[in-house]
């Protein structure tokens, strides 16, 4: 049983620059804007597009494929300082290296890795990443989506559900069952081109918060893909899956501490400028309390986060790492967006002020890439060692 190791949190010259880098662009170019995608709806290409230049849409990809060559605590700094400015946006480049590029770079062949890997680290063609169906969430290994092999193709048909990028992306790495006996040993991944035949999206999702953030519902209809698209071997696509979302908990922390962070930030700029009975309301230990609670899980939190960063950089076992950072970081950004808003009162309620979008784009984060009880399961199997 993993019970923890030593870790020292301390950057390099070089990832404190990435970490302003990325601050300076949050501040002087997102936030601006976040509001306007936010009511629009509309997916940031001109942001995607500028952050694509920066490098950070091809962060894990070596540069041998045209990626940055970074590893995961310069792609958790990244995160973190997108998302405490805008989620959104944070989410966008998390799903997009995390996932689909990352589920390439990591169980796909040279050949394809020289094909896909290139466009996508330049941000020319965005990913997608389709595991959820409507009928299995938490329970992926339930999924109903067919790929069944005829002559050099596989023909694909059945949905998914909650696919980031479904919509914008033109690449796509979709699991499909082709051995139903065999259940999560019968699913196997596919690279799909978004403007293959049968490729349909079904659905713009309404969502109560990262608005910007593209996400739909697909529909394959006897969509045929070419038999070289499949990645490993067929019947290893969930356990790919698997470890996909391992190294996606860790992103989904790093956002999760940022947005937390861009709460607390909020909150002690606004406390010093809201007056009440004759002085501002950071002078009342009701208003310090909160602040002193809030940076302490967020310390906390950061410190998990990066622990597991460090781990996978260096080629560790994770353990429990990321389960737990995961866990605790997207619970602790819920309590202080919530604080956050009983901070800022009845300004905390609309939309002129950042924490509303913050206690808005929060819930996301212990239901994507694992509910807070699926971590929960994940743990205490650690533990127990079953």
């Amino acid at each position: 049983m993993d019970t923890g190791s030593s870790f020292l949190l301390e950057f390099s010259e070089e990832q404190r620059a990435i970490q302003e880098a990325v601050r300076d662009f949050a501040v002087s170019v997102l936030k601006p804007v976040v509001m306007e995608y936010d009511e629009s709806q509309k997916f940031p290409f001109e942001i995607v597009k500028e952050l694509a230049g920066m490098g950070c849409m091809g962060i894990l990809v070596p540069e041998t494929y045209g990626g940055s060559g970074l590893g995961y605590t310069e792609y958790a700094l990244i995160i973190e300082e997108l998302a405490r400015i805008d989620p959104s946006v944070a989410l966008t480049v998390a799903a997009h290296n995390g996932l689909c590029t990352n589920h390439i770079l990591m169980h796909a062949n040279e050949e394809q890795k020289r094909k896909y890997l290139p466009k996508l680290a330049s941000g020319e063609w965005i990913g997608a990443w389709g595991l959820t169906e409507p009928v299995s969430g938490s329970d992926a290994a339930s999924m109903i989506t067919t790929a069944v092999k005829e002559g050099d193709e596989w023909v694909i048909n059945g949905s998914k559900t909650f696919i980031t990028h479904g919509g914008v992306g033109q690449v796509a790495v979709i699991m499909a069952v082709t051995d139903k006996s065999k259940h999560s040993k019968g699913i196997s991944a596919f690279i799909v081109e978004t403007d293959t035949p049968g490729y349909i999206v079904n659905k713009k999702e309404n969502k109560l918060g990262m608005r910007s953030s593209d996400t739909c519902q697909l529909m394959f209809d006897n969509m045929r893909v070419p038999a070289e698209n499949l990645i490993g071997v067929e019947g290893e696509g969930f356990k790919q899956a698997m470890k996909i979302l391992e190294g996606g908990r860790i992103s989904i922390a790093a956002l999760s501490v940022g947005l937390a962070q861009g709460s607390l930030d909020e909150s002690l700029k606004y406390s010093g400028e809201r007056h009440q009975f004759g002085k501002p309301i950071n002078a009342f230990q009701g208003i310090q309390f909160k602040f002193a609670d809030m940076a302490t899980e967020i310390e906390a939190a950061r410190l998990m986060t990066y622990k597991a960063a460090s781990l996978k950089d260096a080629g560790k076992p994770l353990g429990n790492s990321a389960a737990m950072a995961k866990l605790f970081a997207s619970e602790v950004a819920e309590r202080c967006s919530n604080e956050a808003v009983q901070i800022f009162g009845g300004y905390g309620f609309i939309k002129d002020f950042p924490v509303e979008k913050f206690y808005r784009d929060v819930k996301l984060l212990t239901i994507g890439e694992g509910t807070s009880e699926v971590q929960r399961i994940v743990i205490s199997r650690q533990l127990l060692d079953k």
